[in-house]
């Protein structure tokens, strides 16, 4: 049980830490969006770049490269600017991998759990030749069925809060790219 515990302590904390990041993210986005449309329709790229570095989100970091990047060639820029998208990405699924891995972990342990119960009950059996001690006996079920549980109970939330956050920074990655596709239009003239 107790690897089990720390597997669903750890499990909480990426949860909860992964939901604030999201949320503090999201509403930093999309005061981000509104800034750099105010001072990109000034062609003020000072102040962009100001929004950018005071944001501190994924998608200001690639902005910033971009705004950076605005003298060079059109295929230059896009290179520079996926490069970076490719190094922020992670910033999105950081710990994900890791509570994908509690999910399924946990799981094993209850059943591994059910696997050591279930042997002492039988030893409890074998080595008595009849009924055995019938508290003995309760004790290697139980423990069988509580490991199961308790597996049970951390891999399901785990999985389902894995699913829902990697879907989460899916669509995050997803309006970061779209974006930062606009800003490179603009940036180089084919959109106003």
């Amino acid at each position: 049980m107790l690897p089990i515990l720390v597997c669903g302590i750890i499990a909480t904390y990426i949860i909860i830490e992964r939901l604030v990041y999201f949320a503090s993210v999201k509403k930093r986005d999309l005061e981000l969006r509104k800034n750099l449309e105010d001072a990109l329709g000034k062609s003020d790229y000072t102040a962009a770049e100001a929004y950018c570095v005071a944001t501190g989100t994924p998608l200001a970091q690639v902005a910033k490269k971009a705004l950076g990047c605005r003298k060079l060639t059109e295929d230059d820029m896009r290179e520079m600017v996926q490069c970076e998208m490719d190094s922020v990405v992670p910033q999105f699924e950081h710990g994900l991998t890791l509570l994908g891995t509690i999910a399924n972990i946990s799981t094993l342990l209850g059943l591994f759990g059910t696997v050591t119960g279930n042997i002492k009950a039988f030893g409890v059996l074998g080595a008595s030749g009849t009924m055995g001690n019938p508290a003995i006996l309760a004790g290697a079920i139980s423990e069988a069925l509580m490991t199961t549980a308790g597996g049970l109970f951390v891999a399901i939330p785990s999985l389902v809060f894995n699913n829902y956050l990697v879907r989460h920074a899916n669509k995050l990655v997803t309006a970061m790219e779209g974006t930062v596709t606009k800003l490179m239009l603009r940036l180089t003239g084919r959109v106003l």
